[in-house]
């Protein structure tokens, strides 16, 4: 009977888990249905941006090294030539309905730790869920702070970066829609996982996976490891990537923080 019980206990789990990810899904395509609605805004003014010559980030950059008196073709940036190409019959639809999702994922961040949230919560005591109550907003803010320097900082340099290089006069350039569309979502929801890593650390910190020595010993691989992943979500070119990587490191070294605080309470809590 009591393993029944228990039996029962679980299954009563998995169907709640089941609701959170189904209305986890529905928020995500309740927007995503809004932003194909608005897709030729929505590309205008965001997807497409960075090959508008009038782009912040171009003007700012112009500006920074015009103040060193250093001549850059920041200052010179003309994308008038580079129409991204639509190939197949398909593609501009198929590329407004996977762009919407992708966006819809991220727009909806902060609701879907909510039901994470909703899900996790009856499992703690009132005392952590007091200590926890921040959790929502810190992470939200990390994740949207990444989103923001992807699109303000490294999107604009990689796209003026690749949309310039040439290797000879011999091949031109001629950009898929497709390929311009999944660099610039990959690096946006790429980047902004990994400024979660604050967050993640300290889960890992409370449940004694990790320890303030441990990440300590272990910097010099991450570094290794974290110039990995910016390879992977950037484009091959060195500046993305070590723009990219040291954000992360800081965050890192921002995560051993928070992972001797938990310690320290951890040990005043015994």
């Amino acid at each position: 009977m009591a393993e029944q019980q228990k039996e029962m206990s679980f299954l009563g789990h998995l169907e709640e888990l089941r609701w959170h990810l189904v209305r986890s899904a529905g928020a995500i395509f309740i927007l995503a249905i809004v932003l194909f609605v608005f897709d030729k805004q929505v590309y205008d003014h965001f997807l497409l941006a960075h090959i508008q010559p009038d782009f912040i980030t171009y003007q700012l950059f112009c500006d920074f090294f015009n103040l060193f008196g250093i001549d850059s073709s920041f200052c010179n940036v003309n994308f008038a030539d580079k129409k991204l190409q639509s190939i197949k019959v398909t593609s501009q639809l198929m590329n407004s309905i996977w762009s919407s999702l992708i966006l819809g994922v991220i727009v909806s961040f902060p609701y879907i730790l909510w039901e994470i949230w909703r899900f996790v919560s009856p499992g703690l005591t009132k005392k952590e869920i007091k200590k926890s109550r921040g959790f929502i907003f810190i992470a939200s803010l990390l994740f949207f702070i990444g989103v923001l320097f992807s699109f303000y900082v490294i999107a604009p340099i990689s796209v003026h970066f690749l949309y310039n290089y040439q290797i000879t006069d011999a091949i031109e350039n001629s950009f898929t829609l497709e390929s311009h569309i999944g660099l610039i979502t990959n690096m946006l929801l790429g980047v902004s996982i990994l400024f979660e890593l604050p967050v993640l650390i300290f889960f890992l910190t409370k449940i004694g996976l990790i320890t303030p020595e441990f990440l300590k010993k272990y910097r010099k691989h991450s570094l290794v490891f974290v110039l990995i992943l910016a390879a992977i979500i950037t484009p091959p070119d060195v500046a993305s990537q070590v723009i990219v990587a040291i954000p992360i490191l800081i965050l890192y070294e921002i995560g051993i923080i928070v992972s001797r605080r938990v310690i320290k309470k951890q040990q005043k809590d015994v």
